[in-house]
């Protein structure tokens, strides 16, 4: 008998794209832990080493005789590590490989930091009085600039400024999950904008520096290579995300409809400041201050203590050399100030107790860290880099495909990786050992290659069930949504992802290749194997 129920009851049809998000659901959930993944990736290399040194793989070496690194017979072997020599080899760099691995240390420091800022309240407070201040008519641009300036502070925009965003449009009238979908595509779309350096800027270019000493042993990249680019980015990535909400996804929303909220709904606060921590921000903005002043004065004047001691340029000084150093100070400093202000911190003992609370919520990081920084130990010694990187560098220009036209693909391909290891550090430490020297190979400089890359990593974070906030940011939306799907999120979330690759990679290669700006202080553009 016919049900006039039946047809609501019956799923929607699945469009192509809906089938093929499944697919990359899927084949992310057959992913093990990336932590795993590096161990696995440690048994790969061990065995094909094995296999490619007694077929005795090689390939040219491309650089001129004599320079750093060039075997005296112009060949580039596979090394094996299945052996006596490579078993020794192992034992003895186990540790050396861990505590030496870049990214380890200076991300480290920078969290010790960050973290007195962070509990003292200091964070939270900055990102509510952005948000809360914000006009009716400027709210949606406020709302996406605090999510990407929040990226300084890992997870604190995903716990704080998402909800937050979706409480105040649901206050002004407006759609809650317009506003979270804004908040979240500051936040995660827009990852590796930011005004300030943070966490994520020694992290890669650590990793980005060991893959380039396979080609070139002396090169450094410093954490401040893709500043430049990244603080413009900021602003870019503002007002496409602003556009998107306004004119794309809050239409599209409609009405909000308050019947589809879950029940527990009523117990939002919008949390405004306190007239005591309006003091304490004060407090803090009056520190930030005079610690720059006092900065200033080291790097300013032309015989700045901190300017190059040979050149007397702030290019590779000392500066630029311990700018981890001033991260750590800049928000430890104004952190410590907000909490003495406001009550969070009245002594030594909780500022020791805010950074060993952050040193243990580093626990499954450095865990990583251990498993990666062998798998990058093992390939540079088997030179699988050096052997992939110039058999790319021949296929690419074999084809044709040398010009700056490549980074549209690179981008692409970066994107698409990333839908499936959502881990920004986890997937360039696969990915940048191949990547970078090929590229290199190609005659484009490593921090060029790195700002390509954290634009494919940005972009599709907001569209996959890998990134490790995503059921949070699922559970904040069915709260205004109780029905709300995984797939209803993804769609919502999919018109940013479309602007910020067109936009951003447009934007990059107009920076880079027709503006010809470098995308950080003394960063390169090309490279130039010749020496």
């Amino acid at each position: 008998m016919y049900s006039p129920d039946l047809k609501q009851t019956q799923l929607p049809r699945k469009t192509l794209f809906t089938r093929f998000l499944d697919t990359v659901e899927w084949l992310g959930n057959l992913l093990p832990h990336p932590i795993t993944l590096f161990a696995l990736f440690c048994v790969a290399i061990l065995i094909s080493s094995g296999i490619a040194g007694y077929f005795g793989v090689s390939v040219i070496d491309p650089r001129p005789e004599g320079a750093a690194g060039r075997s005296a017979d112009g060949i580039i072997h596979v090394i094996s590590l299945l052996n006596a020599e490579g078993l020794q080899l192992i034992v003895a760099n186990l540790v050396s490989n861990f505590t030496g691995f870049a990214p380890l240390g200076t991300v480290l420091v920078a969290m010790l930091g960050v973290a007195i800022a962070e509990h003292s309240g200091l964070l939270s407070s900055t990102m509510r009085g952005l948000v809360m201040g914000a006009s009716r008519r400027m709210v949606t641009v406020v709302v996406i600039f605090s999510g990407i300036i929040s990226n300084t502070a890992a997870e604190l925009g995903y716990v704080v400024l998402i909800p937050l965003a979706a409480m105040l449009f649901h206050s002004l009238g407006r759609h809650p999950l317009a506003g979270l979908a804004a908040a979240f595509a500051g936040v995660s779309g827009g990852y590796s904008a930011n005004l300030l350096l943070g966490t994520v800027d020694p992290l890669l270019s650590g990793i980005t520096e060991t893959a380039a000493q396979m080609i070139d042993p002396n090169y450094t990249v410093g954490p401040e290579v893709n500043w430049y680019f990244m603080f413009a980015s900021t602003f870019a990535i503002t007002i496409m995300g602003a556009f998107v909400t306004e004119k794309i996804v809050e239409p599209k929303l409609g009405k909000y409809d308050s019947h589809l909220a879950s029940d527990d709904l009523s117990h939002d606060k919008m949390g405004t400041l306190t007239d005591l921590e309006k003091k304490g921000l004060k407090a803090a903005g009056l520190a930030v201050l005079v610690v720059s002043a006092l900065l200033a004065l080291t790097i300013v004047p032309a015989d700045g203590i901190l300017r190059n001691p040979q050149t007397g340029l702030v290019a590779g000084s000392p500066f630029l050399k311990g700018i981890v150093a001033f991260i750590f100070i800049f928000f430890a400093i104004p952190g410590f100030v907000y909490g003495k202000v406001v009550g969070t911190m009245k002594n030594d003992r909780d500022v020791i107790n805010a950074m060993s609370l952050s040193m243990s919520s580093m626990g499954v990081y450095i865990v990583l860290v251990f498993f990666a920084a062998q798998f990058v130990a093992f390939f540079k010694w088997t030179n699988f880099g050096q052997v992939f990187a110039v058999g790319g560098a021949d296929l690419l220009q074999s084809i044709g495909l040398t010009g700056p036209a490549l980074f549209f693909a690179f981008i692409l391909m970066c994107g698409f990786i990333n839908l499936m290891i959502g881990s920004a550090s986890a997937q360039w430490a696969i990915t940048a050992p191949i990547f970078v020297p090929m590229l290199m190979l190609v005659g484009y400089a490593p921090e060029t290659i790195q700002a390509a890359y954290r634009i494919g990593d940005s972009v599709t974070n907001i569209i996959t069930p890998m990134m490790s906030y995503f059921g949070m940011i699922l559970a904040v939306a069915t709260r205004y949504h109780k029905n709300l799907g995984l797939g209803t999120l993804i769609s919502i979330m999919l018109p940013y992802s479309i602007v910020f690759m067109i936009g951003w990679s447009i934007m990059f290669y107009v920076w880079v290749f027709i503006l010809g700006i470098p995308v950080g202080p003394g960063a390169a553009t090309y490279y130039n194997v010749a020496g």
